[in-house]
C-alpha cells in the first residue's frame, strides 16, 4: 500500500461527480466512503454508470449507488492470502480494516508488481534464545520452526517477494547450522553474506562487521526473531521520502493500570481516574540506517541499537517513527512462540 490511498476518500454526502473525478484522477478504480475513519461503502465506475441507467443525476449523493456491503480484508491478512482472495473474486482491489477501521487499501496490481531492490537487508540472528529453552539447546532460536518453515526464512521470503536479493545475516550461536540450512541463498536465488560475531556485540554493534563492499544504500535491519505482515516496500519508500538518517518501526502498546490513579496536589486529592489505560510506542526491531549510519560504528563495538541511534540523536540527527499497523509478534518467549504457531496458519506466510 505504498500509494496515497487516503486520496480516494469519500463522505456520503459527497456527490457521484466527485467520486467519478476521484475514480478519473487516482487511477485506482475505486472510490472509499468513510464515516469516521469506518467504512461505509465503496464505489466503482460499475456502480456509478448503473446509478445514471436508472435516471440518478451526476449531483445526487453517493450513498444512492454505493456498495454497502464491500468485500474487505483484515489487516493480518498475508499477500499471498491478499492475492488469493482478489484472484476468487476476480476483483482488482480491496479495503483493509483493522478492528473495524479503515487503514489502507490493497490492489491486485501493487501485490503481483514486484520492483528489484538493491538495498541491503541485514537480518540479526545470533541470539542464544535462551527464554525458548529447552527448544534451543541444540537449535538456534532462528530454525525454529513455525509452521512448517523456520522462523528465519519466514523472514527471508517476506523481503524476497518485496523484491530485495542482497542479504547479510550475523551470527553467534550455533552459526553452522544457520549457514548449512541457508548456503549462500542460491536456493531463492538471492545473495546471502554472513558475518559472525565471535562474542556478543549487540543490535548495533553487529553493523561494524558488515563488508565495506556492502551497498551505500539505505540498510532494513530487522531481528531474526520477529513475525510480520510489514510493508517493507512502504517502510522503505516512507524513509527516503523523510531524508532522515534512520527509521524505527514502533508497534503501539497499551498498559491499562490495575487500580484507581489519584490526580494530587500535596495531600490534597485533586481528581481520580478508574484504572487508566496508557498508550505507548514501543521499538519493533526493524530499522532502515542510512550508510552514514552504519559505516559509522567500528568493527567489535558493543553497543544497542536504542544506544546507537541516541548518540545520533544527540548530534541533532533526523530520527523517525513509522507506526507499523500491520500484524507484529516478537518471538522471544514460549507463549509467544506458541501464539505464532496459531497465527501462522491465518497469516498464510
Amino acid at each position: 500500500m505504498s500509494y496515497n490511498w487516503k486520496k480516494i476518500l469519500l463522505l456520503p454526502t459527497s456527490t457521484i461527480r466527485d467520486a467519478l473525478t476521484i475514480i478519473d484522477n487516482e487511477s485506482l478504480q475505486i472510490a472509499l466512503v468513510v464515516v469516521n475513519d469506518k467504512l461505509v461503502g465503496t464505489v466503482t465506475d460499475g456502480d456509478i454508470r448503473r446509478g445514471l441507467l436508472s435516471n440518478l443525476s451526476l449531483n445526487d449523493s453517493i450513498d444512492k449507488v454505493m456498495n454497502k456491503s464491500p468485500l474487505t480484508a483484515d489487516y493480518t491478512f498475508s499477500k499471498s492470502t491478499l492475492i488469493s482472495l482478489l484472484e476468487s473474486k476476480k476483483i482488482s482491489s480491496i479495503p483493509i480494516l483493522k478492528k473495524g477501521e479503515l487503514v489502507g487499501l490493497e490492489t491486485l496490481h501493487h501485490l503481483l508488481s514486484k520492483p528489484k531492490l538493491d538495498n541491503p537487508v541485514f537480518i540479526m540472528a545470533g541470539g542464544f534464545g535462551t527464554r525458548l529453552r529447552p527448544l534451543t539447546d541444540n537449535c538456534p532460536k532462528p530454525l525454529l520452526k513455525v509452521g512448517n518453515k523456520p522462523i528465519l526464512e519466514i523472514i527471508l521470503q517476506r523481503f524476497i517477494d518485496a523484491g530485495f536479493h542482497n542479504f547479510y545475516i550475523s551470527t553467534h550461536y550455533l552459526p553452522e547450522m544457520i549457514k548449512e540450512y541457508f548456503g549462500n541463498g542460491s536456493q531463492w536465488n538471492v545473495n546471502i553474506t554472513y558475518v559472525h560475531e565471535s562474542k556478543p556485540l549487540g543490535t548495533g554493534g553487529a553493523l561494524g562487521l558488515l563488508p565495506e563492499t556492502i551497498e551505500q544504500l539505505p540498510l532494513i535491519m530487522t531481528n531474526g526473531d520477529v513475525l510480520t505482515n510489514l510493508d517493507i516496500n512502504a517502510l522503505l519508500e516512507y524513509h527516503n521520502k523523510e531524508d532522515a538518517i534512520a527509521t524505527m518501526c514502533v508497534r503501539e502498546y497499551d498498559y491499562q493500570i490495575p487500580y484507581g490513579v489519584i490526580d494530587k496536589d500535596g495531600n490534597r486529592v485533586m481528581g481520580m481516574t478508574e484504572k487508566p489505560t496508557y498508550k505507548f510506542h514501543v521499538n519493533a526491531g526493524i530499522y532502515v540506517v542510512t550508510p552514514k549510519l552504519f559505516n559509522s560504528v567500528k568493527e567489535n563495538t558493543k553497543i544497542d541499537m536504542p544506544t546507537l541511534l541516541e548518540s545520533f540523536i544527540k548530534d541533532d540527527n533526523k530520527i523517525i517513527l513509522y507506526p507499523l499497523n500491520e500484524y507484529w509478534l516478537d518471538i522471544g518467549q514460549m507463549n509467544e512462540y506458541k501464539q505464532a504457531q496459531k497465527d501462522i496458519i491465518s497469516l498464510g506466510l
